[in-house]
């Protein structure tokens, strides 16, 4: 009880310093701030942690510093929503504390959450069907230096207002500074808990398993494959429904390492077999064979450490994804305040058929139509060689892009996107290369781009025609871009940061004629700007 009163303690006191900083008139109307994804009132938040749904709740918990606007002081904020786009904030979860030994403390580093349902844990009383218990990294640090990573426990039995800590605590270690991100779910064929878990530096994840969440044992490991480039994190192993293919699935893993462009930081994805002891890798998943580009979540360099929601209702056919909208070469960087860092889109992901592998496909959840607003229907025409087509949006600050078009003769067809006196956010089909088709996204000329070196960029993400067409559909807010390409089974997404107001879409031409089948923009309405903190 004394450590329950300690946390419940901790949150109230970071959640009171968030409230004095705020100037409620100004929250969710500053400048870059978005209508429809996630954000917190303010200060710094990272990876989305302990995704999991509760009676009737969607929590959404996240690395969450409650005092600055930059990295420090780790801690779990919280926020609950009832169709995953409306958030309600709540009191910090989980936050940083002192050591018993009066020199360290201890951050809460990132994790999941699940619903204990027969209270396997024995946490919460008995009879307790609805027993929250999170699984988090302990990150212990003294003078500014990692000492430990750990893995613990945290349990609420009140749908997450306030946690108590495991007295045992941890309940997994290695005697290791590199040892993190626990990602557990029930595995109901074995009747048991398994945990993701990676040894960043050595680019390996590790399996365990438990029947109480206290005990772990080890059962094997994966890892050394694919995109070594950059530590691994925040590992997710997750059950996916194969699109066409009714009752058939696979399991995938995910990783947040490397990325298409040398030195950034992206998300892989590996598709297999786990038979609830090893995770193997199947001969068709892409990251199995060259090129690595394949396999790789999104092609943009702002979407990270994304995990599954545990725990989703019956009404989910397929599972929901959650990933930080940001990148570590300039997340510090941002010319936004109060605030810093933003979540993506939920997406739902599914796996499609193509040749003879099996691909990743993402598509935001279907809650998403509900905010469409005034839309601009643009009727089938055609796009001259060099001679632009000008269309208004209804929004100019968020908002829904959905285009079909047939290359025809063009050898690249472009829209710029988010256009103000010199500037724009161009995306690209480009079929130069006879050999391989890209969809580029173009920012260098978006806007504030100097606040960091490695900002101004494009991403290239390889796409191929279906039926001679290419499908388009473009989440634009105040400050990030979601392209979903084929249905899904390309994704770029990216930041920006306009310097001034903007207009309406241009599209471009090169080389010949495009004809467009279908394009029509929709506002969207905020989601974010009626909650209070």
């Amino acid at each position: 009880m004394k450590q329950r009163i300690l946390f419940s303690l901790f949150g109230l006191l970071g959640t009171l310093a968030l409230q004095a900083q705020l100037v409620p008139a100004a929250t969710y109307r500053e400048p870059y701030r978005p209508q429809y994804h996630f954000t917190p009132p303010q200060n710094w938040i990272n990876d989305p942690n302990g995704l999991v749904y509760l009676n009737g709740e969607y929590h959404l918990f996240y690395q969450y510093n409650p005092f600055e606007n930059t990295w420090g002081h780790m801690s779990w904020g919280h926020a609950v929503s009832k169709d995953l786009l409306r958030w309600d904030h709540l009191p910090v979860a989980l936050q940083e504390f002192d050591n018993p030994d009066g020199k360290s403390k201890t951050m809460i580093f990132s994790g999941s959450a699940v619903v204990d349902k027969a209270n396997t844990s024995g946490l919460c009383p008995p009879g307790t069907s609805d027993c929250l218990v999170a699984i988090y990294t302990s990150h212990v640090h003294e003078d500014g230096k990692e000492t430990a990573q750990h893995q613990s426990l945290a349990y609420s039995t009140d749908g997450g207002r306030t946690f108590g800590q495991y007295a045992g605590n941890p309940v997994l270690q290695l005697n290791s500074k590199q040892f993190r991100d626990p990602s557990v779910f029930w595995y109901a064929p074995g009747k048991k808990w398994v945990m993701a878990v990676v040894k960043p530096n050595q680019h390996l994840t590790m399996f365990y398993e438990s029947k109480d969440l206290k005990s772990w044992s080890l059962m094997s490991s994966f890892g050394k494959v694919g995109d070594t480039s950059r530590i691994w994190e925040c590992p997710a192993l997750v059950e996916v429904p194969i699109e066409g293919e009714p009752g058939k699935t696979k399991w995938v893993l995910f990783i947040s390492a490397g990325h298409p462009q040398e030195g950034a930081i992206g998300m892989q994805y590996y598709v297999g077999h786990f038979d609830g002891r090893q995770f193997t890798l199947d001969k068709a998943s892409p990251a199995a064979k060259p090129p690595l580009y394949s396999s790789y979540v999104d092609w943009g360099k702002d979407y990270y450490a994304a995990i599954p929601f545990n725990n989703l209702p019956v009404t989910h056919k397929k599972p929901v994804m959650l990933g930080w909208m940001n990148n570590w070469e300039y997340a510090r960087k941002l010319p936004t305040k109060p605030f810093n860092g933003l979540m993506s889109v939920p997406r739902e992901i599914g796996l499609r058929r193509i040749g003879t592998e099996l691909h990743l496909v993402q598509q935001p959840i279907a809650g998403v139509t509900a905010l469409r607003g005034a839309a601009i229907t643009q009727p089938k025409f055609t796009v001259a060689n060099g001679t632009p087509r000008n269309i208004p949006v209804a929004s100019a600050t968020a908002y829904e892009l959905a285009c079909t078009f047939t290359p025809g003769t063009a050898r690249s067809v472009s829209i710029d996107l988010t256009q103000s006196t010199g500037r724009y956010i161009r995306l690209t089909f480009d079929a130069t290369n006879k050999t391989q088709a890209y969809v580029r996204l173009d920012r260098t000329q978006s806007g504030q781009t100097s606040f960091a070196e490695s900002f101004a960029s494009v991403e290239s993400a390889p796409v191929r025609l279906v039926d001679g067409q290419l499908t388009l559909r473009v989440l634009v807010d105040a400050s990030s871009i979601e392209v979903f390409i084929n249905e899904g089974e390309r994704v770029i997404s990216d930041l920006f940061f306009p310097d001034g107001p903007t207009t309406g879409l241009k599209v471009t031409a090169t080389g010949g004629n495009a004809a467009i089948q279908n394009l029509t923009v929709w506002s969207l309405q905020p989601t974010m700007l009626a909650q209070k903190p």
